[in-house]
């Protein structure tokens, strides 16, 4: 199962990750297509004054991820650092990259991906708490967020114990490539697809979720 998991599942896993982007991408273009565009018109922020201008941005502050749900925006950002910066920065991968395409990275010290592997499955423990406690994020949390959850925090989890090599590190390293491939093949049609698509998405949503003219405030 090793073999088989490190060398056809990975193609598997890649080519699936590389035509799902490209599927999605298509989709989107063709929905920046379709946008509706409407003219609304409104004065430069430069044509105000400055008590108008500090009173507009005390209120988008306000109404902003960090100003509504502090903790929160501070847990998701330090989520989301991990999850870029340890697995591409690990030691492990990086051998592994060389030994197979011949490519190679800048790698970080064992104790540092040790440290933000960590921070990664707390913050994964915050969020799977917060589902659970909180009843208005439990109302509107399906199986399929604690599904989501669980694929991404796997191959962390499974990489933590194959570095420290517990349990049998044959039976772990296994999983972690396994649990790698699950979550690459995810990334295109879930809602992982977002750590792919965030700046395609930030652009065609434009104004929703501007500085100045955005207007919606998520609470969940």
């Amino acid at each position: 199962m090793y073999e088989l998991a490190r060398g056809p599942l990975i193609w598997v896993a890649v080519i699936i990750f590389i035509l799902g982007v490209f599927y999605r991408t298509i989709q989107l273009l063709l929905l920046t297509r379709k946008k509706e565009r409407a003219f609304c018109p409104s004065r430069s922020i430069r044509e105000n004054s400055p008590e108008e201008r500090k009173y507009r941005t005390l209120i988008s502050f306000q109404n902003s991820l960090i100003g509504k749900h502090p903790i929160m925006a501070i847990v998701s950002f330090i989520f989301h650092s991990c999850l870029f910066i340890a697995p591409l920065f690990a030691v492990g991968h990086s051998l592994v990259l060389y030994e197979s395409w011949g490519v190679s990275f800048l790698s970080l010290p064992d104790g540092l991906i040790d440290i933000l592997t960590i921070l990664l499955l707390s913050c994964a423990v915050f969020f799977l708490v917060r589902r659970t406690v909180i009843p208005r994020v439990q109302a509107v949390s399906a199986p399929y967020d604690y599904l989501l959850l669980f694929i991404t925090a796997a191959p962390f989890l499974t990489g933590f114990f194959a570095y420290h090599q517990w349990f049998d590190y044959k039976t772990i390293i296994t999983l972690h490539i396994l649990a790698g491939e699950a979550m690459l093949i995810a990334i295109p049609f879930t809602k992982l697809g977002h750590m792919v698509f965030f700046f395609f998405i930030r652009i065609f949503l434009g104004g929703e979720f501007g500085f100045w003219r955005g207007n919606r405030s998520w609470s969940s």
